[in-house]
């Protein structure tokens, strides 16, 4: 039996956001290892990675989008992962990235999560959207900024206690929308 979903495909100037597979386990297992991890749940044992990836996946099924998994257009190298989060027991929907290590530094998560949240405002017809960051993630922080949001409260989340949540400008504060995010 097979189970298709339609998770679209989304392209930037850069980078092409595709659906998750399970060919990004063993890039995201080596990050996973990582002390950037940290930030976002890890470190994870190989096992572990592949249930995130399910997970991911299993998003896209419930909540009809998720996380797209990032590679680089002109190389076809994985970089990460950035998309659209709303699990049970999360504060409100988000627009979330991670970056493997050697793809930080460049832009990709701004580029990508502009992208992201246009196809939330544009598509899904969100209102409003949010990024959970951990305290001392100063990187995810500078994302968030560029993505014009707002530091707005302290979260304690139940696994991976306080956070901050940075709200994102609504579709109406943003020219065409947002749509100017997509290529």
């Amino acid at each position: 039996m097979t189970f298709a979903m339609p998770i679209p495909t989304l392209e930037t100037e850069r980078l092409i956001l595709r659906a998750p597979s399970e060919a990004d386990v063993n890039a995201d297992t080596a990050f996973f290892a990582s002390d950037a991890a940290k930030f976002v749940g890890g470190p994870l044992r190989k096992d572990e990675v592949w249930r995130v990836v399910a997970s991911l996946l299993g998003h896209w099924a419930l909540r009809g989008y998720g996380y797209w998994s990032v590679d680089e257009k002109d190389t076809g190298t994985y970089v990460g992962r950035i998309g659209l989060w709303f699990p049970e027991g999360w504060p409100e929907p988000e627009v979330g990235w991670t970056l493997l290590n050697h793809a930080t530094g460049k832009g990709y998560a701004t580029e990508a999560a502009l992208t992201a949240r246009a196809y939330a405002y544009d598509v899904l017809g969100w209102e409003t959207a949010i990024s959970l960051i951990d305290l001392d993630n100063h990187a995810s922080k500078a994302v968030a900024k560029r993505l014009g949001a707002q530091f707005e409260y302290h979260y304690d989340h139940p696994k991976f206690g306080k956070s901050e949540i940075w709200r994102h400008p609504a579709p109406s504060d943003l020219v065409n929308g947002g749509m100017e995010a997509y290529a």
